[in-house]
């Protein structure tokens, strides 16, 4: 079967920068799916993606699907005949849908009995029929949330589309896709070289983009080079950049030939709080801020140009100048805020509804400050604190740069806090109740901004939840999994061993008035331990031990977690196979005998015979000495794990259903005390041998 290269570029207008990566996978998983459907091998492909282009090269691609044959099963043989042995409607229907005569069917024999069958052999289509369904298919596959049309076109894409290169070797593949024809032609950079480029093959297609047209096609070799070149340009300042991942992206989807230009603004803005400073040059204008050693900005910044400009000082100039209002503009509402007290602002939260039947942010806040300071009382912490640092938490929400830059929440709120005097919990607590902003943020460090982001993201789950309004599908406008993910690492992270019973219940009353849906706490609770069973798989732990703590019904996350690790450990001692399957054995047995409950003390003369006199024996023992551990589950288990050989001695010695009843329920008994010896720390018959 022979073999070529396939190269599929489709030419538009600017793409959205950040939805540019999320197109390019799309596209190259759909082309995949597309070629395995239609039985078309291939040893590799890879995918280009710039602002003015996607693209798909894929190697060694099949150029015909093989021959195959089909078969249709037809009728059961005594089904197509009747009495007489003519033809049923049943098979003629049959052979005329095949397009075949009834003689030419042949008979296929199973164990189910004869059917009749049609075969034929059926040749492999071309990929160059093949191909263009698809990538039409591909196309529409893509995750595109509004489609456009441009001028007299039916056809719809993101973004307008200019040209169409489609090959397979060195052939064009007749196609028209997005009303537009193939052809092998490509474009370089709109400025460099906006020429045609007589593309040759799928192999010599980026080097001749980069080479004749000014253009890194591909994704990841073009962030890297504006990744080296703006490191390159920090260290010349005698610094360093501060390079987010998400702007380094966004600005690699911007440019087809990266060029990374250095300028500076007025020292006199470095007096602004750095984290201003830093929003107003990444969000605004992409710049990539730059520091020194000791973390102190510099009156600098980098920016990444999409031409080599032959007077690079007139660019630098152009962009200083373009920075300069914008910290002016923080400079004002810095300036701005600080003339009044952040606590004064608190009346002017109860304009801003935070949910229509939840009322305002004050309202939310005052609920918040109540539950902060709960949680507080329980950490050992200062209540008053965490009262306090509630009530200031939102009220940066109605700043001038908060306005302005809204994801400076909480940063802002922490530098006014300070310089209105408040305490350094106080003001740190402001921060951190939105901590962790994202997977694997960091969490609040001490137990006053601990308090205060658990009470904010209870108060924002008993909240939704209680008017009927929990996350559904990708629907989270309140980013509900996120505050339950939050809620989770802090008490286990932190070693918090809170009761969320308590909590959820205690967040529940301060919005009893409001709350339309029953047992809003229990729903809850439960959202949040299923939130918890993806962030322990996430951490090495398995699903059936998951189910094994859960069994128990635990209501103390960390809890949770010590005892998960205990029955981490147990799995690797050489008992806990046969202890678990142990422990399904006995809680079958007291469930079919309705002994599952059964609390009666084992009665030293009923014991009859000599494995049951010793495990017996050996559970009291036990007993007493996993009372004296305490929490230490891991040491329970270690503990337990010598019961496995007189458990299995008394299976195979002792017949549990005596006539006698008084001697069953005594050994039910027996078997009732180890069940809830066990069950102290997990259900482990829950673990899969």
């Amino acid at each position: 079967m022979s073999q070529q290269d396939f190269l599929f570029e489709l030419g538009t207008e600017e793409l959205p920068p950040t939805t540019l990566q999320k197109l390019s996978k799309a596209l190259l998983q759909a082309v995949e799916q597309g070629l395995k459907a239609a039985e078309l091998a291939f040893s590799e492909t890879h995918v280009y993606a710039a602002p003015r282009r996607l693209a798909v090269t894929v190697f060694d691609l099949q150029t015909r699907q093989a021959d195959r044959q089909v078969e249709r099963r037809g009728p059961a043989v005594a089904a197509a005949f009747d009495e007489e042995g003519q033809p049923t409607k049943a098979l003629q229907g049959f052979a005329k849908s095949c397009n075949t005569r009834i003689d030419a069917l042949e008979t296929l024999e199973t164990d189910k009995g004869k059917w009749l069958v049609y075969r034929q052999q059926e040749s492999g289509l071309p990929a160059t029929v093949l191909l263009p369904q698809i990538m039409q298919q591909a196309l529409d596959a893509l995750p595109i949330a509004k489609r456009m049309r441009w001028g007299n076109s039916d056809a719809e894409f993101v973004r307008p589309v200019h040209w169409l290169v489609m090959l397979l070797g060195d052939v064009v593949v007749p196609a028209t896709l997005l009303d537009t024809e193939a052809d092998r032609v490509s474009y370089g950079h709109r400025f460099h070289f906006p020429d045609a480029i007589r593309i040759d093959s799928a192999r010599s297609y980026a080097a001749q983009l980069a080479n004749t047209g000014y253009v890194i096609a591909d994704f990841a070799e073009r962030r890297d080079k504006v990744r080296q070149q703006v490191v390159r340009l920090a260290e010349e300042l005698g610094g360093e950049a501060i390079i987010d991942a998400d702007l380094l992206d966004e600005v690699t989807g911007l440019v087809e030939w990266p060029v990374a230009i250095a300028g500076s603004f007025d020292e006199r803005f470095l007096s602004l709080p750095a984290q201003a400073l830093i929003s107003s040059m990444q969000g605004h204008q992409k710049y990539f801020p730059v520091q020194n050693q000791a973390g102190e900005l510099l009156a600098n910044f980098i920016t990444v140009s999409n031409i080599e400009s032959q007077d690079t000082a007139q660019v630098i100039a152009g962009n200083e100048r373009v920075i300069r209002p914008r910290l002016s503009d923080a400079a004002f509402f810095w300036d701005t805020d600080r003339k009044q007290p952040l606590a004064s602002r608190q009346e002017q939260l109860k304009s801003i509804v935070f949910q229509h039947q939840l009322g305002s942010i004050y309202d939310k806040s005052q609920r918040v400050a109540s539950l902060a300071s709960h949680i507080a009382q329980h950490m050992a912490a200062d209540a008053a604190l965490a009262k306090r640092a509630a009530e200031l938490a939102k009220c940066d929400l109605v700043t001038e740069m908060v306005g302005e830059f809204p994801e400076l929440q909480g940063i802002m709120g922490r530098q006014y806090a300070l310089l209105d005097g408040e305490q350094e919990a106080v003001a740190t607590a402001l921060d951190a109740q939105y901590m962790p902003r994202f997977a694997g943020d960091d969490l609040p460090a001490d137990a006053i901004g601990q308090s205060v982001s658990l009470a904010e993201k209870l108060d924002t789950l008993v909240g939704l939840f209680g008017i009927g309004q929990p996350p559904s599908g990708t629907k989270d406008p309140f980013a509900l999994r996120r505050a339950a993910l939050g809620v989770l690492r802090i008490l286990i992270e932190k070693q918090r061993d809170l009761d969320l019973g308590d909590l959820l219940t205690t967040a529940v009353a301060g919005l009893t008035d409001k709350l339309t849906e029953k047992n809003t706490a229990q729903q809850v609770q439960h959202y949040l331990f299923e939130r918890l069973r993806g962030y322990v798989l996430d951490n090495g732990h398995t699903a059936d031990a998951f189910d094994a703590v859960l069994a128990l019904a635990p209501s103390r996350p960390l809890d949770f977690m010590q005892r998960l690790e205990a029955v981490k450990y147990f799995r690797q001692l050489p008992e806990s196979g046969a202890l678990a399957a142990a422990n399904k054995r006995i809680d079958n047995i007291l469930r079919k005998n309705d002994a599952v409950d059964v609390i009666q003390p084992v009665q030293a003369v009923l014991l009859e015979e000599a494995a049951e006199q010793k495990l017996a024996s050996v559970v009291a023992e036990t007993t007493t000495a996993v009372a004296a551990m305490g929490n230490d589950y891991q040491q329970i288990l270690q503990t337990l794990a010598t019961l496995q050989a007189p458990i299995d001695q008394f299976f195979d010695e002792v017949m549990v259903m005596a006539d006698d009843d008084a001697v069953r329920q005594n050994r039910l008994a027996l078997l009732n005390q180890i069940r809830t010896l066990f069950l102290g720390v997990a259900d482990i018959s829950c673990l899969q041998q």
